[in-house]
């Protein structure tokens, strides 16, 4: 399941910390408290999963002070300042050295909130972009992460092959949850700009201003993202979000840069009114640009097969990780499975294996109840596309094979003897589903 994004609270006046530890905690964020800069400094560190709130004024290391430390530990850890009345001009010099943003007391709690889920959001893509960047000593490891075997998913990876040799400026759309930021990254990672920078932002997580100063500067402590990317790529998530001023703005580099682009642009629309295009929102000069060449992500819910595929390394990674046995899927759970509309599409798939394997080792539990709470419906709902029962069967049989040969690390012998198969059987039916003895070995 998706965790948490933390909150550090670091105050010295313990009335103050709680109050906003528990409105936090009550929005769901994951909130932990420090009563000096000196204490939050001895547990936070460069990779802290989440945001940090400080009051300006503390004794002994101050917030300023504490600011400083943590951008030399990190720059970009979101710290949100919190200011009395007079210190407003603090304030904005905390903007300067780097803070994500300043509430004035008294506050509004919503508006805490507000900024909060924006940091923290900002958060958690700086963290996975950095996870994927320490993954990637070619794009060979990346394209290994598009796992599928669905005439869906062969079509992707022959695009983003193509593609990523390209010059051309990439608009990537679909459901949320299809994995748009990492055909992304694939796409920097097999093409010739691999060697250079990946700067990646989402312009929903900042202001207009904030997003203005970050993409275009004037920045006084670190370069402007288009300038950070230069001769390699710029990844602009929720460009939905990206307003028309800064539209405009971004639309006059593209147009400076000539042909072909010394910065390649990939962006990525993740949430937008189902009846309107991303034609409908980025004005039209800037669509046809940026949407020169174009991929639309799959939905999982038409991947067929590759449903039980992901689920079985999706849950022996998760058994591994929390060490138990993963679950062995029945074929009612199999169809429930491929049946369900997964309107989270792979990220809820992850949640989805990650509670399976918790539930077994707890000796408790059904796919179909994860199914039933996942979806807040009385049971797992058909899709609306349907299937006819040979790929059931075809997709169970294929995960029931794919499986005893990862158990048995490509024995042959054993996977015949296990599954009542002759050689010859077994065979036909690797080679009917694309298994091959190598694989396992």
């Amino acid at each position: 399941m998706a965790r948490a994004m933390k909150v550090a609270i670091v105050d010295d006046e313990a009335d103050m910390r709680q109050s906003i530890s528990q409105w936090l905690a009550l929005s769901g964020f994951d909130t932990e408290t420090y009563g000096s800069a000196e204490e939050a400094l001895a547990a936070i560190t460069a990779d802290f999963a989440g945001a940090v709130v400080s009051d300006i004024r503390m004794p002994g290391m101050d917030g300023m002070a504490f600011l400083k430390r943590l951008m030399g530990m990190d720059s970009t850890l979101p710290v949100i300042m919190i200011t009395g009345h007079g210190d407003v001009p603090m304030a904005v010099e905390a903007m300067r050295l780097g803070a994500f943003d300043f509430l004035e007391k008294p506050f509004n709690p919503d508006r805490m909130t507000e900024l909060a889920k924006r940091a923290t959001q900002a958060r958690r893509m700086t963290l996975d972009n950095r996870a994927l960047r320490k993954e990637l000593s070619d794009g060979t490891t990346i394209m290994k992460k598009l796992i599928g075997a669905s005439a869906a998913m062969e079509r992707l990876r022959e695009d983003i092959l193509d593609l990523g040799q390209a010059d051309s400026h990439v608009l990537i759309d679909g459901e949320t949850g299809t994995g748009k930021t990492l055909v992304a990254h694939a796409l920097h990672a097999v093409g010739p700009r691999a060697a250079k920078k990946f700067v990646s932002v989402s312009c929903a997580a900042w202001s207009e201003d904030q997003l203005a100063a970050k993409l275009f500067g004037p920045t006084e402590d670190g370069v402007p993202m288009i300038e950070e990317a230069r001769g390699g790529t710029l990844c602009l998530e929720d460009i939905e979000a990206l307003s028309h001023p800064l539209q405009s703005r971004l639309l006059t580099v593209i147009n400076d840069q000539g042909t072909p682009p010394e910065t390649r642009i990939i962006a990525i629309c993740n949430e937008h009114a189902p009846d309107k295009t991303l034609e409908d929102i980025l004005r039209p000069d800037l669509f046809y640009r940026l949407g020169a060449m174009t991929i639309v992500l799959p939905p999982l819910r038409s991947r067929g097969e590759d449903i039980l595929t992901l689920f079985t390394r999706l849950s022996e990674q998760f058994s591994e990780e929390y060490g138990c046995d993963a679950p062995a899927l029945t074929a009612q759970e199999a169809a429930q499975l491929l049946q369900a509309p997964w309107p989270g599409n792979v990220r809820q798939l992850v949640n989805i294996a990650e509670r399976a394997v918790l539930q077994n080792r707890r000796g408790s539990g059904s796919i179909a109840s994860l199914l039933m709470a996942d979806n807040e419906a009385s049971g797992p709902a058909l899709t609306t596309e349907g299937k006819p029962l040979k790929e059931y069967v075809d997709a169970f049989e294929r995960m029931l094979i794919d499986n005893t040969m990862r158990r048995h690390k490509g024995s042959i012998v054993a996977v015949m003897e296990e599954l009542c198969l002759p050689r010859r059987t077994l065979n036909e039916k690797m080679a009917k589903y694309g298994l091959s003895r190598g694989d396992y070995t």
